[in-house]
């Protein structure tokens, strides 16, 4: 009953948070959008520590179920195993392995280190909620979107307008790439040997292991109904059961009951035990006869349990468009992106230091974006955060999409009240692209489509009556939203482009 119970509650939360990550139109995201925020990283940059609390009750009562239930790549190295036991025809495939801890806790280490220093691409790739997304978002939102496209189209057949098409766009090569070495690397571990990538290479796995070894209910053998007949430990897949020594390395495990569910003589159980006996605070690490050996074993991960938790909450702590014209048959050039000094980031994200700071590149307002503005950053010190960029949009002052989804904190949310009053960069004409100067045309694209009236047009020629009109910017008004850039007549390179600010500010 155990498992069952498990898996329904993970098969529920994996397609709800997989619908989200594939959601354009808000709806998903007004309903479930906290699923997101309570995955443990987001919660830990966030600095949401209920969440953060809530999560290590829960491990500290019940075990690594978040890994079992709520993580979506936990969910779906499950699912890829088994698959592969059914293609296999081969269900009870594994053997007990003893735990890599070396390998475990470096990464742990140089995960925490990352956090503190801020090196955010190591937290991207290595963070397994933003692992996930990034494949959901690069190979499953393409297809759900041609799906929804497809109804759409014969939606306007029959005269409804239920659905509405979309674009369908790669948004990043580079992301891509990420996403597919990871599906590869995490896709075959799990296909041979199943948990393997929670229990070795994942941070949160190796965090919530600590903790899950001082757990209130605990998985245990029943002596005297086992017959070593090793059902439960070749159907664990995180390989942590040793039958013969009748020992459960209880940091690897994930709490999915397929043991329990696999023994047929009752020598398995889940139940609450007394935090106090000795034969449950031993590590079931591999047996050695040395008893020193095992005394600094344990004193090791005491001392890693509290040092590492002590290292988060004390980081926990500072941490506190494309232009469309009618007519003609001639050949539009597409915008190029301009070099920008300082990047545009969202507005509610402060400043770019504290969205490289809390950012996990989850790039779930990348597909929220409606305007199609946000594109994952190629840059190494800032790698797949979403950064601006105006070819195929602007930032539309009444949308706030971003601000609402975000899980980490790194995009604070706004209304579309504080959003017209936010500044996130400056405008900058430069007069040689301007087709004033180059054509000799008059245009007043950028002065009519400005929401804030920061862009005015002056006499190029002063003193004379039929003078050709520039732009002139007043940066006091101005909150780079971007329209002047996308809207503007000139090509490949617009003649007024938008320059980021180090740190947002009121106007």
């Amino acid at each position: 009953m155990f498992k069952k119970i498990r898996i329904i509650l993970a098969a529920v939360f994996f397609l709800l948070l997989t619908l989200l990550f594939l959601d354009f139109t808000g709806t998903i995201h007004h309903w479930f959008g906290w699923m997101a925020k309570i995955q443990l990283i987001p919660a830990i940059l966030a600095v949401n520590v209920a969440v953060i609390v809530l999560l290590a009750l829960l491990t500290l009562v019940f075990g690594r179920i978040y890994c079992s239930v709520i993580c979506p790549l936990g969910v779906f190295q499950d699912a890829v195993s088994n698959i592969s036991a059914r293609r296999k025809k081969k269900k009870n495939r594994f053997r007990y392995s003893p735990s890599k801890t070396w390998l475990r806790y470096g990464v742990l280490v140089l995960f925490i280190i990352a956090i503190i220093i801020g090196i955010s691409p190591i937290v991207s790739i290595l963070d397994p909620y933003a692992a996930y997304r990034r494949m959901a978002s690069n190979f499953f939102a393409p297809v759900y979107r041609l799906g929804n496209n497809l109804l759409a189209l014969i939606a306007e057949q029959v005269n409804s307008y239920a659905f509405y098409s979309t674009e369908v766009l790669i948004k990043s090569w580079v992301t891509l790439g990420i996403a597919a070495l990871t599906a590869i690397v995490v896709g075959i571990l799990a296909w041979r040997h199943g948990r393997t990538y929670c229990n070795t290479l994942c941070p949160v796995g190796s965090l919530l292991g600590l903790l899950s070894k001082y757990s209130l209910f605990r998985l245990t053998f029943v002596e005297d109904k086992c017959t070593q007949c090793k059902a439960c430990e070749r159907s664990c897949k995180a390989s942590c059961i040793d039958a013969k020594e009748m020992n459960i390395d209880r940091s690897r495990c994930v709490t999915c009951f397929t043991c329990i569910d696999k023994c047929k003589f009752g020598a398995m159980k889940y139940a609450p035990v007394k935090l106090g006996s000795k034969k449950e605070i031993v590590e079931t690490l591999p047996v050695q006869n040395n008893s020193t050996v095992g005394n600094k074993e344990e004193n090791f991960t005491r001392r890693n349990l509290l040092s590492i938790l002590g290292t988060i909450a004390v980081t926990s702590t500072i941490k506190a468009q494309q232009l469309h014209v009618d007519g003609g048959l001639a050949d539009i050039q597409d915008k190029k992106r301009p070099e920008r000094k300082t990047p545009l980031v969202p507005p509610g994200a402060i400043s770019a230091m504290n969205m490289k700071n809390h950012c996990t590149a989850c790039q779930l307002c990348v597909s929220a974006c409606p305007n199609n503005i946000l594109n994952p950053s190629n840059k190494l010190s800032v790698f797949m955060q979403p950064e601006i960029s105006f070819e195929r949009g602007y930032c539309r002052p009444e949308c706030v999409e971003c601000s609402q989804v975000c899980p980490a904190g790194a995009i604070k949310p706004i209304t579309t009240a504080d959003k017209s009053a936010i500044s996130i960069g400056q405008a900058v004409w430069i007069k040689d692209n301007c087709v004033v100067n180059r054509d000799e045309i008059q245009c007043n694209n950028c002065q009519r489509h400005c929401p804030t009236g920061a862009i005015t047009l002056v006499d190029r020629d002063p003193g004379y009556s039929d003078s050709l009109k520039i732009p002139v910017i007043d940066k006091e008004l101005c909150i780079g939203c971007g329209a002047c850039e996308n809207l503007c007549p000139a090509r490949p390179f617009s003649a007024i482009y938008v320059e980021g600010n180090v740190r947002h500010h009121a106007i």
